[in-house]
């Protein structure tokens, strides 16, 4: 089971949505827990690390695995358009 941790951007911007958005995020984050990279994720071009992305309707999650200490960095959550 993988930790996470959140930056500062995204748990910023979870303070400022509904709840209803909030709990079908961490849904997929107790997904990504259990299989950090599953069939709906994508690689993200365009940044120095190897960052991923996941789809919660028309809201996207940028996240970091790393395998060697077990953990999954949340970069980013927002909506499509701003996200990249």
């Amino acid at each position: 089971m993988f930790e996470v941790y959140y930056s500062n951007q995204t748990q910023k911007f979870l303070k400022k949505v509904d709840k209803l958005l909030i709990s079908r995020i961490f849904e997929k984050i107790e997904i990504l827990k259990e299989t950090p990279v599953i069939h709906d994720s994508k690689i993200v071009e365009g940044y120095k690390e190897k960052l991923f992305r996941v789809r919660v309707g028309d809201y996207r999650i940028l996240y970091e695995v790393d395998y060697v200490s077990n953990r999954i960095g949340i970069v980013k959550i927002d909506k499509r358009s701003r996200v990249y």
